[in-house]
């Protein structure tokens, strides 16, 4: 199933939290904080200002984001946990520095 979400909502897949501490302890699954961080898999057109026009989303299909902690609407689609918010609840796009990407 293709899900387009309307007007200025984002579709967001959760990245999964690391499941070791930096000492190397391991975090079950009870005690582990949902990811604030995400990708994005779909936006919808953008919304409208006062005078009608259609405003595009800043963000698109692939980036990185990080959202609060309670943001978004969690729904199931095709058996796949996502979210959908909007995207006022965005509080950032994550980007690769130059480095990151010659390295990559």
């Amino acid at each position: 199933m293709k899900f387009r979400p309307l007007h200025d909502r984002i579709v967001v897949r959760r990245i999964d939290a690391e499941e070791k501490t930096a000492g190397g302890i391991i975090i079950p699954d009870t005690a582990k904080e949902k990811p604030q961080q995400g990708e994005v898999i779909a936006v919808g057109p953008g919304a409208r200002n006062e005078q009608g026009q259609l405003v595009p989303l800043d963000v698109k299909a692939g980036d990185t984001v990080l959202f609060g902690k309670w943001s978004g609407t969690e729904v199931k689609i095709d058996g796949e946990d996502l979210l959908i918010m909007k995207e006022s609840d965005i509080m950032g796009v994550l980007e690769e520095s130059i480095a990151q990407k010659k390295a990559a």
